[in-house]
């Protein structure tokens, strides 16, 4: 069986994040720089299995950053730095690096253009059912080796716009990784600048650092001044104690996506600010659902206040979504949501599920064919109080409207569960996070879990059209298409993006970049 999938970097599950950019100075540090100290950083949720080649969860992403290289690095701008690569050319099709000099597993034996061939090799192969599989790598995608010159060629199983970008991101893992699961689970097989030296599951990761890593992005000096020892990952599900952690010194680094953002604001801490999308919708189309109906769609979404909802969400600190991508390298900067996701109109709403056969029954509850509208709705735990708030006004809503709502209030690994194995559930609070709108495509169309990652049951023609024209193009010059592909998901009501949150990764005695989790080689610490 296919292993559970994950939604891409499920937004609010940790101190992590696609990309963000950084402000503010290192409160109390008093601006000097001090080596040997210990970074310590919170996440929401445990990030359980560390296997980086079969997770797309943010929160072991942000740990997994730690602990395994990428080819490249990409930049908060989207400039493309050297990471194991010191060079590297790609088009749609094709893709040549060439590694540094010197690069090295855990266990201090060497990294060899095999192994990260292999990695990709093993990635493409569909048979490994691996979750970056369709996702960063296409199948059929094949690397080869040539260990004279370093160079790893790599043949893309299909056109690829964003090629370099997805190939070159990858985590990569040591050779004997490959052949042992539960060595990566633990964190092992390392090409990263930490290692893995205690793991307490539900309590905290302890990290040490590799003092023979020096492979950090561009021309990263891996002798200066303030680099961490150790890092020390602490599970706090509770946001509002992960602050109080921050504020006594407990903690260096704490993400906060609800009101306990203001308390740590206004101690004029660094932080490293992350634009996400937080209000999303997704409906479950499957066959037996009500929302599979177009229409029952559509009057959800005009019966709820967008704006208000949004308010509640971000505690008033949000701004109107424009899209699905939100992040770097986001190469295709269009507003796609305004004049497509159905404005707020409760009588339109009423009007809509009346036509669609549903009527006002006994207590107020529209019943068709002798059968409730009764929807399971999830939103995400550890996100802070104003995700169960907006959830409730949700509710209140549409139970105005003659909808039976059942809330369900779920971590990321329930919500894994849920979306790609039991299926039991109707609408989805919880949103997306992606810099390509590439990578979104295999969750909203083509197949659906066990096999495929599509857990809405998306089956959109329209999308699926512009996608196609869309992924012949190398980069930003297939813009046009993948705008009118995200219209025809606004359109049909697959998808509903309405809020974004600037998420702080707020910085106590250190300093950091947020890109794609807290980049290990930018941490700096201060007295």
């Amino acid at each position: 069986m296919r292993p559970a999938r994950t939604v891409v970097c499920l937004l609010g599950v940790g101190a992590l994040a696609l990309a963000g950019c950084s402000t503010g100075g290192a409160a109390g540090s008093g601006g000097t720089l001090v080596d040997g100290k210990t970074f310590t950083m919170s996440v929401a949720t445990d990030p359980g299995n560390l296997d980086p080649i079969q997770t797309v969860l943010s929160v072991t992403r942000g740990v997994d950053r730690f602990l395994y290289s990428r080819l490249v690095e990409v930049q908060n701008d989207g400039s493309v730095k050297s990471g194991l690569a010191a060079k590297w050319t790609a088009d749609t099709h094709t893709a040549t690096f060439t590694l540094r000099r010197g690069l090295t597993c855990d266990d201090g034996s060497p990294l060899t253009a095999k192994d990260v061939a292999d990695n990709i090799s093993y990635l493409g192969d569909a048979k490994n059912k691996s979750p970056l599989t369709g996702l960063w790598v296409t199948p059929g995608t094949t690397a080869t080796a040539d260990e004279a010159s370093r160079t790893v060629t790599v043949k893309s199983g299909s056109a690829d716009p964003f090629l370099l970008l997805n190939i070159g991101t990858v985590s990569i893992v040591c050779g004997k990784g490959l052949h042992d699961p539960k060595l990566l689970a633990k964190g092992g097989a390392g090409t990263g600048m930490f290692k893995v030296s205690e793991i307490v599951p539900n309590d905290h990761y302890t990290l040490t650092r590799r003092k023979d890593f020096t492979w950090g992005p561009g021309d990263w000096n891996p002798k200066q001044k303030g680099l961490p020892d150790k890092v020390v990952v602490k599970v706090i599900s509770n946001e509002t104690t992960a602050a109080n952690l921050m504020l006594s010194g407990e903690l260096n680094a704490v993400s906060v996506n609800g009101p306990d953002q203001q308390r740590l604001s206004a101690q004029k801490l660094f932080h490293a600010d992350v634009r996400s999308p937080f209000g999303q919708l997704f409906f479950n189309q499957a066959d037996g659902r009500a929302t599979k109906d177009e229409a029952v769609r559509k009057a959800l979404v005009q019966a709820l206040d967008l704006a208000r909802v949004g308010k509640v969400l971000t505690d008033s600190r949000g701004t109107p979504a424009t899209g699905l991508v939100t992040v770097a390298p986001n190469p295709c900067r269009v507003n796609t949501v305004q004049g497509t996701v159905p404005g707020f109109d409760a009588a339109a709403a009423k009007a809509g599920l009346t036509a669609a056969g549903w009527t006002v029954g006994p207590g107020g509850t529209r019943v068709k064919g002798g059968k409730k509208l009764s929807l399971t709705v999830l939103y995400q735990t550890g996100i802070g109080s104003t995700a169960a708030a907006a959830a409730e006004l949700v509710q209140q809503t549409w139970h105005k409207l003659g909808v039976d709502v059942k809330l369900k209030a779920i971590d990321s690994t329930g919500l894994n569960e849920v979306l790609f194995s039991s299926g039991n559930w109707d609408v989805s609070m919880s949103p997306i996070t992606t810099g390509l709108p590439s990578t979104i495509v295999p969750f909203v169309s083509g197949a659906v879990p066990p096999k495929g990652t599509n857990f809405s049951h998306i089956d959109n023609a329209d999308y699926a059209k512009h996608v196609q024209q869309a992924m012949t193009m190398a980069g930003n010059k297939g813009c046009g298409e993948w705008a009118a592909a995200e219209k025809a998901l606004y359109r049909n009501v697959d998808v509903v993006s309405y809020v974004d949150s600037m998420v702080p990764t707020f910085g106590k005695n250190a300093k950091f970049i947020s890109n794609d989790g807290i980049d290990p080689a930018s941490i700096r610490m201060y007295q």
